[in-house]
């Protein structure tokens, strides 16, 4: 067939024989750039609203209060961020909503995984629709509503305490409020009381990127450990845990961020004591130090971001 042929198909033929395809033509200017100019308002707003609010943020933190006026001295100082972390309260705040976090994202793992478990691998496939739909059902309803209404469960006349009573369980749920740090005068004013109702809130934040991680893993792997005669115990620790272990990461991103910032929860339920949300509402209203609102929330920040690069490694991100 002679070159010129060739060429009418789109293609070059070389001395050699070989065909080498032409290049393709280059895109015009609005396809190429099309995509970012449906991206730039959503980017100028986020830039604007996000970024903006952050630096600013930020900016206040360095700045000091007069003492005698209490008014917002904007000049550079260190001294807010050296109160925050040289007074023994501050840091108090801190490592009790840190602990409150890690332990809420612990309980929410152990419990979402069986049943992200059962929902991506035992379940009807038929049902699994209805399955997703109880567990987001809660999401449904006001956060507000949800929040109070587990204030009236754990209450000392709730119904916790009336079940407890019917079931001559009552000395055992003293025995667990007069625990000294978990406990209190009720669930309703206690740290575990506390730990229930975030462990509830935000439980569907963390079985969904499970049950998704589970259903990434193929079958014919665990039927192969099990064709191998792993028992199932073993397949679940070696296999099922590892492939799934982004997909608890990914969850554990939102649990513990949330509860690290949350701070309506904290004042409506649990025993006295700052949260670092709290912190940041009264520093920023009642007692007017803006620059210290805004160095308690620069820790979030710095213990989610430092969180972000610990879980990247276990393919958090990959499973979101």
């Amino acid at each position: 067939m002679e070159p010129g042929r060739l060429a009418a198909l789109g293609r070059r033929v070389t001395t050699q024989g070989r065909a080498v395809p032409q290049k393709a033509a280059r895109p015009s200017f609005g396809k190429r750039y099309w995509p970012l100019l449906l991206l730039a308002a959503p980017l100028l707003w986020l830039g604007v609203l996000y970024l903006g609010s952050l630096l600013g943020l930020l900016g206040y933190s360095f700045y000091g209060v007069d003492d005698f006026t209490g008014q917002v001295v904007p000049q550079f100082t260190l001294s807010t961020f050296r109160q925050l972390v040289s007074t023994p309260s501050n840091i108090d705040v801190i490592a009790r909503t840190t602990l409150m976090a890690a332990a809420v994202t612990l309980a929410c793992a152990v419990i979402a995984f069986p049943l992200a478990l059962y929902v991506a691998r035992l379940t009807d496939p038929r049902k699994k629709a209805l399955w997703v739909l109880l567990i987001t059902l809660p999401l449904w309803a006001s956060y507000l509503v949800r929040v109070y209404a587990w204030r009236l469960i754990l209450a000392q006349e709730g119904v916790i305490s009336w079940a407890a009573a019917k079931l001559h369980l009552t000395g055992v749920l003293d025995g667990l409020l007069s625990l000294p740090v978990i406990g209190g005068t009720s669930l309703a004013n206690s740290y575990f009381g506390m730990f229930l109702v975030f462990v509830y809130v935000w439980l569907p934040y963390m079985i969904l990127p499970i049950q998704a991680a589970l259903e990434r893993v193929p079958t014919s792997v665990t039927q192969a450990s099990a064709d191998l005669g792993a028992r199932p115990a073993q397949t679940f620790w070696r296999i099922t845990l590892p492939l799934a272990l982004p997909g608890v990461a990914a969850g554990s991103i939102f649990t513990f961020s949330l509860t690290l910032g949350d701070y309506i929860i904290p004042g409506v339920v649990g025993a006295p004591g700052y949260f670092i949300g709290q912190m940041v509402y009264t520093q920023q209203g009642a007692a007017g130090n803006l620059p210290l609102a805004a160095a308690f929330s620069i820790v979030p920040i710095v213990i989610v971001g430092l969180y972000l690069a610990f879980v990247r490694r276990l393919g958090a991100f990959d499973a979101l």
